[in-house]
């Protein structure tokens, strides 16, 4: 139970990533913040979490006990965000973790000289800009309480380059020195931030995960084999497990890591390693 009293909130929670971080945090005694936007994006080609699976990862978490609030929230709105941290500060009086799961994979698949500049403005407002509006939507409590770790789900693609994704690679990248810059501003009032870089996850099916089959789909790999043609590129012959990630944000919210701060994980089966 190493998050017992903790609260945590969870960007992107309804299946995927955010999903299994959630559940790992219940396991551990959290209570949950659960965020999703609650449908689609226009300009996203394809389909996201929807209410019912929000709904679902809340189901997960209590039944580890913890006290789940589901709520819709677009982390491109600010309104929405602020709304939100209200809502879970009025519940539970305090926000202990940030866990900045909620990203896009796609638009994607182009060189960047075909990027629109509605493409590159869209990947770059979820995925860097909506951490950032969380970041800041939750400071005040964190900083109020001298206590408290956000974590930025960034990637591989945070650490080095891949065709055909610029706009990907560049909020990742991004990401990763917000983390930075957020860790030394908050470290003398307690409050760590750091990150993890996942490589490719399996669409595990207990978690409807389907960031990878979206990037194959981007990369015009087939859905019968995209798994196959992912495991040729790690050196450990496997994809990251959801649980993989999970597990490397939960040490990161937890007090295990008490003097971590600014930093990545990366969880990649030692693909950046060569």
């Amino acid at each position: 139970m190493r998050l017992a009293g903790k609260t945590v909130v969870v960007t992107g929670a309804g299946r995927g990533l955010g999903r299994m971080c959630a559940v790992r945090c219940a396991e551990e005694g959290a209570d949950l913040v659960l965020l999703d936007t609650g449908g689609d994006i226009p300009g996203v080609p394809y389909p996201l979490a929807d209410d019912g699976q929000l709904e679902r990862t809340a189901q997960l978490c209590r039944r580890s006990g913890a006290d789940a609030l589901g709520l819709r929230a677009d982390v491109r709105d600010s309104a929405a965000v602020t709304a939100a941290v209200d809502a879970a500060l009025r519940r539970f009086g305090r926000i202990d973790v940030l866990v900045n799961n909620a990203g896009i994979a796609a638009p994607s698949g182009k060189p960047v000289h075909d990027i629109t500049d509605d493409e590159w403005e869209l990947m770059l407002d979820v995925d860097l800009s909506g951490a950032w509006r969380m970041i800041r939507a939750v400071a005040p409590a964190m900083l109020g309480q001298r206590a408290g770790s956000i974590i930025n789900v960034a990637s591989t693609a945070g650490l080095v380059g891949y065709r055909h994704f610029a706009a990907y690679v560049a909020a990742k990248h991004a990401l990763v020195g917000l983390t930075k810059a957020a860790a030394l501003d908050f470290a003398p009032l307690g409050v760590r931030v750091n990150a993890v870089c996942p490589g490719s996850v399996r669409d595990a099916p207990h978690v409807e995960g389907r960031m990878l089959s979206e990037i194959a789909r981007c990369l015009d790999v087939g859905t019968d084999d995209h798994e196959q043609t992912f495991v040729t590129a790690q050196p450990m012959n496997a994809l990251v497990e959801p649980e993989d990630v999970a597990g490397a944000a939960l040490w990161l919210a937890g007090d295990e890591s008490r003097q971590v701060t600014g930093t990545t994980v990366t969880v990649d089966g030692g693909f950046t390693a060569r």
